[in-house]
């Protein structure tokens, strides 16, 4: 069975490879909408024909709920305001999303979480299946090193991206610190070192410092598409589950079992 997305920043730069990458990956899925805010070039224009594929009968929009009511998952890599309002769409429409900006402070968090009691959704700082390792990873570290060793974050992207530091870094600050000291009421805060420049997609690299040594865990992503493979395995995962908060660990540990289930 086909699962019918809904792509939201069709024309952006992650929107439109979501798209590319959907169309190339037909089955499982189908790309049943295309969203785009009001006065964008492609209103209007046949979906694939913007991006530079063949036509696939999807215009694009403006009108959230329209395109909505086509399909079976929205996918957001968008900016927060424009998330959230979709997300109140989708809610009303009982249609299950994933969540790819960055950026959405803690007070809206607390809305997609209140909103996930009512329809599935997977929200994740990052959608890269190797970062969500490195979240895994970097937790165990911390807690077998513990607090006698330094730690700290480096992150680099593109000198266009606007959060500062990445909310992929401030994922791993909150981890680090709860691996760390779980009993710590006021949590340790996490040094992170910042970088802006070039065309860089995303590299992050916890380092823990010890006595003579030093244990580094580094993740390169070196296309935007590793970022588009996972939105698309949690739409995947998303478009069979029931309401709740979901992340990228559930998308794992569900692909992981389903590997598991064929080679046995």
């Amino acid at each position: 069975m086909s699962i019918k997305l809904v792509i939201s920043g069709c024309g952006g730069r992650m929107g439109s490879r979501i798209a590319a990458l959907a169309l190339d990956n037909n089955p499982p899925f189908v790309v049943a909408g295309a969203i785009e805010t009001k006065g964008h070039s492609a209103i209007g224009q046949d979906l694939g024909s913007f991006i530079g594929k063949h036509t696939v009968g999807v215009k694009v929009t403006d009108d959230v709920r329209m395109a909505l009511q086509s399909g079976d998952v929205l996918i957001e890599f968008t900016t927060p305001a424009a998330t959230m309002d979709h997300l109140r769409d989708a809610k009303a429409l009982k249609k299950a999303v994933v969540i790819g900006t960055t950026g959405i402070p803690e007070e809206d968090r607390e809305l997609v979480a209140a909103f996930s009691k009512e329809i599935p959704v997977v929200f994740s700082p990052n959608m890269s299946l190797g970062v969500n390792v490195l979240f895994e990873l970097a937790q165990v570290g911390a807690r077998r090193l513990g607090v006698s060793y330094d730690v700290s974050i480096v992150e680099a992207h593109h000198k266009e991206k606007k959060d500062k530091p990445s909310g992929t870094a401030k994922h791993l600050q909150k981890l680090l610190a709860e691996a760390r000291n779980p009993s710590r009421l006021v949590p340790e805060e996490i040094p992170c070192t910042s970088i802006r420049e070039g065309d860089i997609v995303g590299d992050h690299t916890v380092i823990f410092a010890g006595r003579s040594e030093r244990l580094e865990l580094t993740h390169r992503a070196e296309s935007r598409d590793v970022f588009v493979f996972g939105a698309l395995k949690a739409a995947q995962f998303v478009a069979r589950q029931r309401p709740g908060l979901y992340d990228m660990s559930h998308v794992l540990k569900a692909t992981s079992d389903k590997q598991q289930a064929t080679t046995s």
